[in-house]
């Protein structure tokens, strides 16, 4: 899969992952849940749809915040996959008040 130009990532974050940033190497955003469980069911959840996608996330977690950082190592850059999964988490986090 062919990494996208900086301008086609901007214009599809604005678009469509308005919470989502892009630093230049990675699309990013921070989700925080009001408790530990929350936000580790929110990765459970997302673990789940990467695994399905083959395509997974660089993230952290401490107590209620979760950091994810998504590109695509294979390509050097960001692709349709990091949009498709962003979806994803945008879905599950949903299902949460963060």
């Amino acid at each position: 899969m062919k990494a996208l130009k900086k301008e086609e990532i901007i214009g599809y974050l604005s678009l469509h992952l308005k919470k989502w940033t892009y630093t230049g190497t990675a699309i990013k955003q921070d989700f925080k849940f009001k408790t530990f469980v929350e936000a580790f069911s929110f990765m459970t959840a997302v673990a789940l749809e990467a695994e399905k996608m083959d395509h997974h996330p660089e993230w952290s977690n401490v107590y209620n915040t979760v950091n994810i950082s998504l590109n695509t190592h294979s390509a050097k850059g960001i692709t349709q996959n990091d949009f498709d999964l962003a979806q994803k988490i945008e879905s599950a986090g949903s299902r949460f008040e963060h």
